[in-house]
């Protein structure tokens, strides 16, 4: 066969680029979130009694982390080291903004700092954020200038998934004094649909003040279950934009409270005698379901096998509030125990990450920056990450671990985990100290015994504390 002339050889290049062959090797990225979600509420999490199996078809065709850890054990301040791949405590950011909070100018993730958004929308990607933000509620911290194209979602930390009177749902908020004026047990409306809870102890709170549903900045009026809605802007959005690299941040604000359960899939979990519990299931399968709608358009558009998915939840379920099981972990949301910072994180990239792949090594939420960055051809930004890439974890065999070690300070919860040990502190109490391989339920406090090991593990969460800033923004800061 004859050589190519230099010239043809620069025709069919130029060919191969217009015509999309290069940005095939490009994967579309698409990170799934679901809020507030327990570590035992999958299917392929070992939960029985709520099928997720759409979810569950992610970790069935990639890999699913037994030991994968937030940053933090509430919303925002999770979000900040995900979306940026670095501890949010680098950069002083360390608390979760709630209700009028969200609009404290300081109260955001620093413009300083570069989004997974702005690295792939520099790499040529079109990206979209679909969903809850909560990472500052002012003009300057807007998803749409912080490395996003589109948005569709809220601002602030929660939202009703329907607008009131609630119709379709049944409901049940929490409430200090009940209709009846007790302050325990609940009271149920006539029509069974509104159930008012005291077991809190406090109001539920006022999550759709100043936080309209927005498209780009223009608040609209949605009438469709949030999370319906959430998931057909984003099937919406692949639709539009599959000729193209895209990165899809989807973040369902399910299954965070107010607890509203849709009256099909109320129905569907009749069987399920406490209230509590039905109203919990049925947010889940909607939204398990919800995920089946994006996953089946990017297989009814030939994507799925470019296409990296990433599904993990923010932090650890809050157990007392909506249920959720963490089960065997201790603790829930708002603690640095295993239930608050051990979440369900599932992956999926078909033809380069094995299918039905158990990974057990610890990996974090940062992780998801570099690996995303590295699958697109991205560049990283020049500070400091503290996220890893874990494709070559799971493509090459190594036993080398992802991280040296797993830091965690959120005021005065602290925590590090390194290899099989884990010690964790409240209100400058002295450490305790686990072997999360014999005692995965951080059961029996090893500190006293093994005194060498716990001062070992401080004095490297000490060294680790001192890269860190202080807080540039706390709860209790008034405007």
């Amino acid at each position: 066969m004859p050589a190519l002339s230099p010239l043809r050889i620069l025709l069919i290049l130029i060919l191969l680029v217009s015509s999309g062959a290069f940005l095939d090797a490009r994967p579309n990225i698409v990170v799934l979130v679901a809020d507030d979600l327990g570590y035992a509420e999958l299917g392929c999490q070992g939960n029985t009694d709520i099928p997720t199996p759409h979810i569950d078809s992610i970790a069935r065709s990639g890999a699913r982390f037994t030991d994968a850890y937030v940053t933090a054990p509430f919303c925002s301040a999770s979000r900040a080291g995900y979306m940026t791949g670095r501890y949010q405590t680098r950069f002083g950011y360390e608390f979760n903004p709630t209700g009028a909070h969200n609009e404290d100018p300081d109260a955001g993730l620093p413009v300083s700092e570069r989004t997974l958004g702005d690295q792939l929308t520099d790499a040529g990607y079109t990206t979209a954020l679909i969903g809850k933000w909560h990472l500052g509620g002012t003009a300057k911290y807007h998803p749409q200038r912080r490395g996003f194209d589109t948005f569709f979602g809220f601002l602030h930390e929660g939202r009703y998934f329907v607008p009131p009177p609630y119709r379709g749902v049944t409901t049940m908020l929490r409430r200090r004094t009940l209709p009846d004026g007790t302050q325990k047990g609940r009271w149920t409306s006539r029509d069974g649909k509104t159930i008012y809870t005291a077991h809190m102890g406090y109001n539920e709170p006022d999550y759709d003040a100043n936080n309209p549903i927005l498209r780009s900045g223009q608040p609209i009026e949605e009438n469709q279950y949030l999370t319906d809605a959430l998931t057909r802007e984003a099937v919406n959005f692949i639709d539009h934009n599959h000729d193209r690299p895209f990165f899809l941040y989807l973040s369902y604000n399910a299954v965070h409270s107010p607890l509203q359960g849709a009256d099909r899939y109320m129905a569907k979990f009749a069987h399920i005698e406490d209230i509590h519990r039905r109203i919990f299931a049925a947010m889940l399968a909607n939204m398990d379901d919800s995920v089946g709608k994006v996953m089946q358009k990017l297989k009814d558009l030939s994507l799925q096998k470019n296409t990296l998915v990433f599904f993990f939840a923010d932090n650890g379920g809050p157990t007392r509030e909506l249920t959720s099981s963490n089960a065997p972990l201790r603790g829930e949301k708002g603690q640095v125990y295993e239930g608050g910072l051990r979440v369900p994180f599932l992956m999926s990239w078909p033809d380069v990450i094995p299918a039905s792949m158990t990974y057990s090594k610890p990996i974090s939420t940062l992780d998801l920056f570099p690996t995303a960055c590295s699958a697109a051809g991205a560049k990283l930004p020049k500070k400091k990450m503290d996220g890893v890439n874990i494709l070559p974890f799971l493509t090459e065999k190594t036993d080398k671990e992802p991280h040296q070690y797993l830091f965690w300070r959120i005021g005065d919860r602290h925590a590090l985990r390194k290899g099989e040990w884990k010690i964790l502190r409240y209100r400058n109490k002295p450490w305790s100290l686990f072997n999360l391989k014999n005692d995965m339920g951080e059961n029996t406090n090893l500190a006293n015994q093994m005194p060498s090991q716990t001062a070992e593990l401080s004095k490297l969460w000490d060294s680790e504390n001192a890269e860190m800033i202080d807080p540039s923004w706390t709860p209790k800061r008034k405007k």
